[in-house]
């Protein structure tokens, strides 16, 4: 690794501070961001040139959990001598975003790491969804990164405050932007919210337009597309997540698009910030919000404050958490038992 890297290369790729500092450590390594992706096979990009990488053999044999192996946006420190890079170190991850896999396994899946902000697409159209917009909330509050929510295709609505005022009940303290493909100013909003070497992974359902909206900001048809007509059917588009750098130097990870989204680890007292706070002036530390007498949260409701889908999403939601926390559970104690046996023979 050089001992000094300009300014214009930290920024170009993102490398914070922390990854600097671990570098210097390991002169004969090489410092690099993961751009892709693909089962055990990644794409590293250095400060000088773009490479096919893997982790070591030593890695793959002491690492078992999933987490713990590279994914886009990671920063890593490899072995660049060969024609593949080798993946030798990991640096700390300021941030993460993951998501429960389907199934019934608790696993979870990465999508990014080291972003700072997380553009959350809804299109205004039927296929927009509050209580869906409430999840993603929740797991990118989870992230230790910026949600922001994006709302595309405002040419195809005639009611657009509709869809930013539902936005903005559910999203406490997140920026609301809107863009539309249909004229050449409908993206100034969004380019203007960009900043150099700042990394944006943009999350959302199929058909909601990430690739259009990445494409325009790239300035090239970088991603297939596919067309939505005003029915809001489209095809899944995106199949694996990458890592682009636009011409004004923001740093860009676009995801597939997400069909289901399950809940780990999820912040609720960020996204349900409204009940979280009404909570505390229950007549009972352990109100329930259903029946019991002096709940400041049915209050909120009867008085027009909260809306009550919004507290039935909030009791759905934390429902699934308990499951998921108990399946976890379980899961582990099988685990032990299987460790234990293990012992005894």
């Amino acid at each position: 690794m050089e001992d000094t890297m300009n300014q214009n290369t930290q920024n170009l790729f993102g490398f914070h501070e922390q990854a600097l500092l671990t570098a210097q450590k390991y002169p004969n390594l090489t410092l690099g961001r993961i751009t892709e992706h693909h089962k055990d096979r990644y794409i590293m990009m250095t400060s000088d040139k773009e490479m096919d990488a893997k982790v070591s053999g030593k890695w793959m044999y002491e690492v078992r959990d999933p987490s713990l192996y590279p994914t886009v946006g990671d920063f890593v420190l490899a072995d660049t001598t060969h024609e593949t890079a080798i993946i030798h170190e990991l640096i700390t991850r300021t941030s993460v975003l993951e998501r429960k896999t389907a199934g019934l396994t608790s696993d979870g899946q990465l999508i990014a790491a080291n972003i700072d902000y997380i553009i959350i697409c809804q299109s205004m159209n039927e296929n927009f969804n509050v209580r869906r917009l409430e999840r993603y909330l929740s797991m990118a509050w989870s992230s230790g990164a910026m949600p922001v929510i994006l709302l595309t295709k405002n040419d195809l609505t005639t009611q657009p405050d509709t869809f930013f005022n539902n936005a903005s009940s559910v999203a406490i303290g997140v920026d609301i932007i809107t863009c539309t493909d249909q004229h050449a100013s409908g993206y100034q909003e969004l380019e203007a919210y960009l900043k150099p070497g700042k990394t944006y992974v943009f999350i959302g359902s199929s058909g909601v337009g990430k690739s259009t909206v990445i494409n325009h900001l790239l300035s090239e048809q970088k991603m297939e597309t596919s067309e939505v007509g005003l029915n809001a059917k489209g095809r899944h588009t995106t199949t694996s997540r990458a890592l682009f750098i636009t011409s004004k130097g923001s740093i860009i990870i676009d995801t597939p698009g997400m069909r289901e989204i399950q809940l780990d680890h999820a912040d609720f007292e960020s996204t349900f910030q409204d009940i979280q706070e009404l909570s505390s002036s229950c007549k009972f530390n352990d109100c329930t919000h259903a029946k019991e007498p002096g709940c400041a949260v049915q209050k909120a409701i009867h008085d027009g404050i909260l809306p009550i889908d919004r507290l039935h999403n909030y009791q759905k939601m934390l429902k699934e958490l308990k499951y998921a926390t108990e399946r976890q559970a379980y899961l582990e104690r099988q685990r032990n038992k299987s460790l234990s046996k293990l012992k005894v023979r």
